[in-house]
């Protein structure tokens, strides 16, 4: 009993100040409450449709689960067992919440720190503490449990800690000081902003929207990788001396090889990257192709395994407010913000950030590269970009920088001018709004191509995925290790013995059932599948609003169910396309997407609406789920690259990096040319899904035997 009344004393001084603890008994506390809770969650989501309060009562579990950990590791008066003991409940609960959300993944969106929390979900949590014997506090402001503050959460990683310590002194560089202009004239007591956005909005008269950019020069790239004339002229650009970009070209245009390349022209190293949280694995990869000789490096969460000394650092805008600090201070020649229409709300704290970053850079660096990135058509709202003027240098909150201004001046001309409104779109412009379509490169890109653009599947889901294919590769590789202790034949084979390999691994195919030692491959691809679909839709929401028209197929119907909910509450339209769908459903759904201006998406199932469709008014896919062939990949694809469609096509393949779907990906792209020259007469035979399998497993197992222990 006196070591309890220890435990209890002890909690009661390390509790946070807005909570005090009442009584922390083995049997009582939070830790019992949390896990009726997320039994209950557990029960309803395996019975079926999620209702809201179940997303309530799971969002508000994970919450104090993530609190009561934290006092947990907080309590040095508590001896090291009973932390351990308490932290390995939590874990119970934590595990628990994984596996839910791996059934419904649309939960996990529900687990970002910046996840609004309803009243509903502040009242649970009052009730649930209350029931722990917790006196919650009187008012609890929603930011404040979502997560700790901006300061709270900063951290400086040790990597770069020993950066900053190999060069203590790190000076500016004014070294490309541009003139000074001549102080503002006409126009000083002008308020300017206004005028400008009216500019684009109504004086665009089918104008371009992109500066004059040079001829293309040749560019050095890697291995057989090629830059297209239009990539080469920005490229151009940098090097001629061009440091500010609003680089709108549709997706599909290569705009993260330009940034790239254009980083490496103008020596803007090193170079912060900042990325929504889809397409940062993609930016280190797209690193590796096109600029080899420069290390890149990717934060995750606190940034525990970043390289400090590289030179790209990319950061998603999710984690972007725990390392804003250091990043300011570590010494950036360039800056490039992907997806940059992410920054258009200037009062939130991912806009705040990126612009706070990009004025210590040139507060540093006379003209350092900055780079902002968006397929948005320029025309949606104008007022969108005022942030990411602001993060170019063009303008601050209320008017033209100095360049701009001086630019403007030049006209002659005042906003009572009419002709004041094309002049000062021009200005702008010249400024380096970079803007081509598909359409008008079509002569430089291929008329079908497949993109990959690889994610990392994150947090417990990730994980769990990681350990079940690990799982998988330690039963195949216990096979593999049986059969040879029970060969009766006598034959040895130095090494790996690669017929032996086949054999497990058609073993392994033929039994499709889910074993009690673990997941088969089809179990495996389905749970990548489902956990990569909040990804893959979110992505999809991105083109949508950059390029219209979008087709997403999905083989499995929760991955669709998924996309149908991120469209539905991100205001885009869909149609969605399914096999159980009477024929009358199915073509008033096709017509929708076709015909409606406010249908963006068509939602499509790879099995029922791979064939027999034409979709062509739409020159984007988005492939989020693998299929076993190179054949129902590109039927599905087939569906918009018809005769009639003016614009190339573009296929976005989402790929969990990592994970057993690259190996996927590989072998589709390598049977795809045995199929090809197949059908051109060879000797070759077309390529099943069943190889695709196997040859998946083959690998899998020849890599875990490869592997020392």
């Amino acid at each position: 009993m006196a070591r309890r009344g220890q435990r209890q004393s002890g909690a009661r001084r390390t509790a946070p100040r807005t909570q005090r603890r009442v009584r922390d008994l083995d049997n009582d506390g939070i830790i019992p409450v949390l896990a009726r809770a997320v039994r209950e969650v557990e029960t309803a989501v395996e019975r079926g449709r999620v209702m809201p309060s179940v997303r309530t009562k799971f969002q508000i579990v994970a919450l104090l689960v993530r609190e009561e950990r934290n006092r947990v590791k907080a309590d040095t008066e508590s001896s090291e067992a009973h932390r351990g003991e308490q932290l390995k409940r939590l874990d119970g609960v934590a595990t628990i919440l994984a596996k839910t959300a791996a059934r419904d993944t649309s939960l996990l969106q529900l687990l970002a720190e910046d996840a609004e929390i309803s009243e509903a979900g502040r009242t649970l949590k009052r009730e649930m503490l209350q029931a722990a014997g917790v006196e919650a506090p009187v008012e609890i402001a929603p930011r404040e449990l979502a997560a700790p503050t901006a300061a709270e959460r900063r951290v400086v990683p040790q990597s770069v800690v020993a950066r900053q310590l190999a060069n203590p002194f790190l000076a500016p560089d004014f070294s490309n000081t541009p003139a000074r202009p001549a102080a503002p004239r006409r126009l000083a007591t002008w308020e300017l902003l206004g005028p400008l956005f009216r500019a684009f909005e109504n004086a665009a008269g089918g104008v371009s929207s992109c500066m004059p950019l040079p001829d293309p020069i040749p560019v050095k790239v890697p291995g057989s990788l090629e830059l297209m004339p239009h990539q080469s002229r920005l490229v151009a650009a940098a090097k001629a001396g061009h440091r500010t970009f609003l680089l709108a070209d549709e997706p599909g245009l290569g705009k993260t090889a330009q940034a790239l390349l254009a980083a490496e022209a103008a020596n803007a190293y090193p170079l912060l990257v900042v990325v929504p949280n889809v397409v940062k694995t993609n930016w280190a990869r797209e690193a590796g192709l096109w600029t080899p000789r420069r290390p890149a490096t990717v934060i995750h969460g606190d940034g525990d395994s970043i390289d400090g000394f590289a030179d790209i650092v990319v950061v998603n805008y999710e984690v972007l407010d725990r390392h804003v600090g250091w990043l300011g201070d570590l010494g950036f020649r360039g800056m490039v913000v992907d997806e940059a229409h992410f920054i258009k709300n200037k009062t939130s704290q991912r806009s705040q950030h990126v612009l706070q970053l990009s004025e210590r850079i040139r507060t540093r660096v006379a003209r350092p590269l900055l780079m902002a990135l968006t397929g948005t058509p320029l025309i949606n709202d104008i007022e969108d970009f005022r942030a990411i003027w602001q993060f170019l240098g063009w303008i601050d909150d209320k008017k033209p920088r100095a360049e701009l201004m001086e630019a403007l001046e030049e006209t002659g001309l005042t906003p009572l001018d009419p002709s004041f409104y094309p002049a000062a779109r021009k200005s702008v412009i010249d400024l380096g709004i970079v803007r081509r379509r598909k359409v008008d490169v079509a002569a430089d890109i291929p008329a079908r191509r497949i993109a990959d653009l690889p994610v990392e599947l994150e947090g417990e889901v990730g994980r769990s995925i990681r350990e079940a294919e690990r799982e998988l590769a330690r039963r195949l590789v216990s096979r593999y290790r049986t059969a040879l202790e029970t060969r009766t034949s006598g034959t040895v084979v130095e090494g790996i013995d690669h017929e032996l390999v086949r054999r497990v691994a058609t073993w392994e195919r033929e039994d499709t059932t889910t074993t009690a030692t673990g997941e088969n491959v089809f179990g495996m691809m389905r749970r990548i599948g489902q956990a990569k679909s909040g990804l893959a839709a979110d992505y999809a929401a991105q083109l949508a609003r950059s390029v219209g028209k979008v087709v997403f197929f999905a083989k499995h119907v929760d991955v669709m169910d998924v996309a149908e909910e991120t469209f539905a509450k991100r205001g885009i339209g869909y149609a969605s396309i399914r096999g159980d769908q009477t024929t009358r459903t199915r073509q008033k759904n096709i017509d929708a997407f076709v015909n409606d201006p406010d249908v963006h998406v068509a939602v499509c199932s790879l099995t029922a609406a791979g064939v027999g469709l034409n979709l062509q008014v739409a020159s984007n896919v988005v492939l989020a789920e693998l299929s076993w062939t190179d054949a129902e990949q590109t039927q599905a694809i087939d569906r918009v690259h018809r005769i009639g469609q003016a614009e190339p096509v573009t296929a976005w393949r989402i790929i969990a990096s990592q994970t057993i779907d690259t190996k996927i990906a590989e072998l589709i792209d390598s049977k795809a040319g045995l199929a090809a020259r197949a059908l051109d007469g060879s000797d070759e035979e077309i390529s099943s899904s069943a190889d695709v399998q196997l040859e998946a497993l083959v690998a899998l197992l020849t890599e875990a035997l490869s592997t020392p222990e």
